[in-house]
């Protein structure tokens, strides 16, 4: 490898991907690309050790579009796995992003949602699959997905699969996809686990290991609110955007329907220009709202993580995180959008309860403590709804289950509890020990009509 600056056009891509590499904005290869698309492009197999943050989805898609290259036939021809919905969707618009160019068919596959779009998708022809484990074998178990045609299989967030326990699935899948193919592997660390199954799946690998790179720039300066409810989100964004010292604000959601929500509400707050790009506007659209705020015509830009990629804008003062990324390496990407060309930025994040388990994961990620800040007496903190509040709370007893695969839940931890001193009842002390309770009157009437207890 020379040692002169590597760009992409060193690479021997073709030019429909690098005209997609070019509008995406960027602009060199980072480490992890540079090492790993020479290599896939070459046939190797790969086993890629990088932290999120790095650039490894692109190090992977890259190098696959090259070698799938146009569309062919009807049945897939490469298989991605991932461990997430999230992480499925963000590999999907990483392939929407680079391959726009090409005629690459390419379906993704997850759970949520009912199979039956999917399966459309699929019979009519794709090139690349995007997939979680589960909803691969259940399509595949309908006889809908034809493998004899898989020649290359990609493995990101490793670790994350088996600490998710989606270790039989992969192996069932390894079963039933052609023997002889390109294999590669992502993991975040190389733990024992990582190691065995880097030995069952890949064969005389090359190994390519990268230092940490998902920390955020010196020029920005971060801060953390905790935030009761989405109601108290939009009370205290309201408030901060009365301060002027926020002249071009970036707004983040992690879906277009919150971004939507906030777009509408802060449009009738009148804080000036405002517009929101996400993954159902137009092309034109997003562009031309960019560009309106990159001109500084436009002060609030509302987006989708989907929809900000490649956003290359130098003036930015302040990034809100209205809610915390899933994809933690998404964080580094918001925060980057402030603070650039030796302008200092600030960076601000609204962590509700449910929101904490991930930004915890996020400060080990850039590994730093970010501030926390209190809300200002002046912002409503209005009551947590109980549909929202259930809905935390079942997204902390899922965090709690990852972490401890034995633990049973919130209600249960509740009556171990009650168990654990059967005599104690909350309520039934409180009547006791109230001398005006209720229960004590109805006893007294009892008495003075002779009734026996």
């Amino acid at each position: 490898m020379s040692d002169s600056p590597q760009t992409f056009e060193n690479f021997k891509l073709n030019k429909q991907l690098l005209e997609a590499v070019k509008e995406a904005g960027y602009t060199k290869p980072t480490p992890i690309q540079e090492k790993t698309i020479p290599m896939a492009l070459a046939g190797h197999d790969i086993l890629g050790i990088a932290q999120t943050g790095t650039g490894k989805t692109a190090a992977f898609v890259l190098p696959l579009l090259m070698k799938v290259k146009y569309a062919q036939g009807d049945h897939p021809r490469a298989l991605i796995l991932a461990p997430t919905r999230e992480l499925v969707i963000q590999i999907e618009q990483a392939i929407i992003e680079l391959g726009k160019h090409t005629d690459l068919r390419y379906v993704a596959l997850y759970g949520g949602l009912g199979p039956k779009t999917q399966i459309e998708i699929i019979q009519e022809g794709v090139d690349i699959i995007v997939s979680t484990p589960g909803r691969f074998l259940e399509i595949y178990s309908k006889g809908e997905i034809f493998v004899r045609n898989i020649k290359t299989m990609i493995l990101d967030e490793a670790d994350k699969m088996m600490d998710m326990g989606f270790m039989p699935q992969i192996r069932s899948i390894l079963e039933v996809i052609p023997v002889k193919r390109q294999n590669m592997l992502f993991s975040a660390t190389f733990s024992d686990r990582v190691e065995k199954i880097s030995q069952e799946f890949l064969e005389f690998p090359e190994r390519i290991e990268i230092a940490l790179q998902a920390t955020t720039a010196d020029t920005v300066s971060q801060t953390k609110y905790y935030v009761p409810n989405i109601k108290t989100k939009i009370n205290l964004l309201d408030y901060l955007l009365q301060n002027e010292s926020i002249n071009r604000v970036i707004v983040f959601t992690k879906s277009r329907k919150t971004a939507e929500k906030v777009f509408l509400y802060l449009e009738r707050r009148k804080h000036g220009e405002i517009r929101v790009i996400h993954a159902n506007k137009g092309q034109n659209t997003r562009i031309n709202s960019v560009d309106d705020f990159k001109s500084g015509e436009v002060r609030i830009l509302v987006a989708t993580d989907v929809a900000s990629r490649g956003l290359d804008i130098s003036m930015v003062s302040h990034v809100v995180n209205f809610d915390v990324p899933l994809i933690y390496e998404d964080y580094v990407h918001r925060v980057g959008r402030t603070g650039r060309a030796e302008h200092e930025g600030k960076a601000i994040t609204f962590i509700n309860p449910a929101e904490v388990y991930h930004f915890e994961k996020i400060q080990e990620i850039i590994r730093m403590e970010v501030p926390e800040a209190f809300i200002p007496k002046e912002v409503d903190i209005t009551e947590t709804p109980f549909a929202e509040k259930q809905g935390y709370e079942r997204e902390i007893d899922g965090q709690k289950r990852k972490n401890d695969p034995d633990y049973k839940g919130a209600f249960h931890d509740k009556k171990e509890r009650k168990n654990k001193n059967p005599h104690f009842n909350p309520e039934k002390k409180k009547v006791r020990g109230n001398k005006n309770s209720k229960a004590k009157k109805n006893r007294n009437q009892l008495k003075k009509k002779g009734g026996k207890r």
